[in-house]
């Protein structure tokens, strides 16, 4: 009679990992080979938090929410938002970070998006393009990093806080 020690079985279920499905949730161990890409070519720019990679998945900015412009709206400083992002990310190899959960409802990535000039959930709330959106389970650990940045932003009047006085509608 043989015996099968627990320890033999954890190769066979380590290959067998990455074909589960986890709804859509990373785990603490790797997020990255459960998520999606961590790196990949900007093809389009949908607006001031979502691009578009080579692949044709849509990427949602982390810890962000920028003035809309899809769907008939036309918020105060989207289109700048847009451009903005644009700029430093179209036909841009980027590096994408995951969180905990890795897609919201509407099927797109949510990650941390870095481009050459820098990481873009930052720059776009620091430079006033957008205001900080958490939506936990994402972004605990870096809430008061943000918090801070759209602080000074607003303080300094800068992007839609000088923009937009009174108009703006991602608070």
């Amino acid at each position: 009679m043989s015996v099968t020690r627990p320890g033999h079985l954890y190769p066979l279920f380590a290959l067998l990992l990455p074909a589960c499905d986890f709804g859509g949730v990373a785990t603490p161990q790797d997020p990255q080979n459960l998520c999606g890409p961590s790196s990949a070519i900007v093809a389009s720019v949908i607006n001031g938090d979502t691009i578009v990679l080579d692949s044709g998945q849509k990427v949602r900015y982390l810890m962000v929410d920028t003035p809309e412009i899809t769907q008939g709206k036309h918020d105060c400083y989207g289109e700048e938002a847009r451009k903005y992002n644009e700029d430093l990310v179209l036909g841009q190899e980027v590096t994408l970070t995951y969180d905990e959960q890795c897609k919201d409802s509407y099927d797109r990535l949510l990650a941390y998006v870095e481009a050459p000039d820098g990481e873009l959930n930052s720059l776009l709330v620091e430079r006033g393009f957008a205001c900080v959106l958490v939506i936990p389970p994402n972004g605990g650990e870096r809430e008061a990093e943000f918090m801070s940045l759209e602080l000074e932003a607003r303080q300094k009047h800068a992007g839609l806080w000088g923009a937009c006085a009174g108009e703006v509608t991602c608070d």
